[in-house]
C-alpha cells in the first residue's frame, strides 16, 4: 500500500507538454470535430444520440485511464479524442436542439468550467498539470478537458457561423492567439498556467473551425472534402503522432 501511494504521487500519468504534444492536441480536437459530426450529421443519428453514445466512449477510456500506474499514450489520447467527440456533440445539442445559441451556451459551458477551476483551486491542488499525481486530481483534470473541449466546440461555431470571419477566417483568428500565447510564454512572466490552459481551451475551436474548413461544402464557406475522408486523413496523422510518442517514452523509460 505504501509502494502504491508513492507511485502515484511520484510519476506523472500525463504527457510532457512539448511542440509535439500541441501537435497531437490540434490533430485530436479536429478529429474529434469531424468524428463528432460524422455521428450526428452524416449517419444521421442526431445530437441527442450522438451525445450518449460518445459519452459512453469517453467512459470506456477515462476509466482505464484513472487506474493505469503510468503514462499510455495510445490511452491518454483516446481519452482526449473521447472529450473532443463528445464535446461537439453536446455542444451542438445545447446550441441547436436546445437553441441557447453560440453565445448564450459558450456562456454556460464558461462558468461550468470556471467553476471546476474554482473546485480545483481550493481543493488545495496547483493546476499545473505536470504536477498531478493524485487519482482525485486526475479527475478533476479530465472533468475540466471534457468542459474546455465542448466550450471549445461552440467558440468555434461562433467564429465561424455568427462573427462573419467564416471557417478560415476563425481559424486565423485561433491561430494568431495560439501564436501570441506560445510568445508571451516564452518571453514574458505571464503565469504559465494561465497560458497553457488558455492555449488548450483555445485549441478546440481552431480545431473546430479548421475541422469545418475541410468538411463543409464548398457553398457554405469549406473545401468540401467531407467527414468520413478528413477523419481518416486525421487519424492517420493521429496514429503516427501516437506511435512516435510511445517509441519516444520507451527509449526514455529504458
Amino acid at each position: 500500500m505504501v509502494e502504491h501511494n508513492k507511485i502515484s504521487l511520484t510519476v506523472s500519468k500525463l504527457p510532457e507538454i512539448t511542440l509535439l504534444f500541441w501537435v497531437m492536441k490540434i490533430s485530436t480536437t479536429t478529429l474529434g470535430e469531424t468524428a463528432g459530426d460524422l455521428f450526428s450529421m452524416t449517419l444521421n443519428l442526431g445530437y441527442a444520440i450522438s451525445s450518449i453514445l460518445l459519452f459512453g466512449f469517453f467512459l470506456v477510456t477515462v476509466i482505464p485511464q484513472l487506474f493505469a500506474k503510468r503514462y499510455l499514450p495510445l490511452l491518454y489520447w483516446s481519452v482526449i479524442l473521447s472529450t473532443t467527440m463528445v464535446g461537439t456533440t453536446i455542444s451542438d445539442y445545447l446550441d441547436r436542439s436546445l437553441h441557447l445559441g453560440y453565445v448564450a451556451g459558450s456562456g454556460l459551458l464558461l462558468s461550468i468550467l470556471l467553476l471546476i477551476f474554482a473546485f480545483w483551486r481550493l481543493s488545495g491542488q496547483t493546476l499545473d498539470v505536470e504536477k498531478i499525481r493524485s487519482p482525485k486530481t486526475e479527475l478533476i483534470y479530465w472533468m475540466a478537458i471534457l468542459v474546455s473541449n465542448t466550450l471549445g466546440t461552440a467558440l468555434g461555431d461562433f467564429l465561424a457561423d455568427s462573427s462573419g470571419l467564416g471557417y478560415a477566417g476563425g481559424a486565423l483568428l485561433i491561430g494568431g492567439i495560439l501564436l501570441a500565447s506560445a510568445i508571451a510564454a516564452r518571453f514574458t512572466q505571464i503565469s504559465k498556467v494561465f497560458l497553457f490552459w488558455l492555449a488548450f481551451i483555445l485549441t478546440r475551436p481552431f480545431g473546430a473551425t479548421f475541422g469545418d474548413l475541410f468538411t463543409k461544402s464548398v457553398d457554405k464557406g469549406g473545401l468540401g472534402v467531407g467527414t468520413i475522408e478528413s477523419s481518416l486523413i486525421l487519424l492517420s496523422i493521429l496514429g503516427l503522432c501516437i506511435t512516435y510518442a510511445m517509441w519516444q517514452y520507451q527509449r526514455r523509460v529504458r
